[in-house]
């Protein structure tokens, strides 16, 4: 997708010295899936402690026995 827009010349500078992207199309690129991971990240947290395991479900007995799917 084609879009023009005004960005903030200092924060684009930062964000160059802060990473290892050289042009803006990368740069935003990388901004918008940073964004993302980070919410998406943060909505997995907002679950915490709202998830119930079976009582009998022996998480030690899964990971020992390489089961991943629980």
């Amino acid at each position: 997708m084609r879009t023009n827009i005004e960005l903030d010349d200092e924060l684009v500078e930062e964000a160059f010295r802060l990473t290892n992207v050289r042009t803006k199309k990368d740069l935003l690129d990388l901004a918008l899936r940073e964004l993302i991971r980070i919410r998406k990240k943060r909505n997995l947290l907002d679950l915490s402690g709202q998830i119930q395991l079976a009582p009998d479900y022996d998480y030690k007995a899964s990971r020992e026995n390489g089961d991943v799917s629980g």
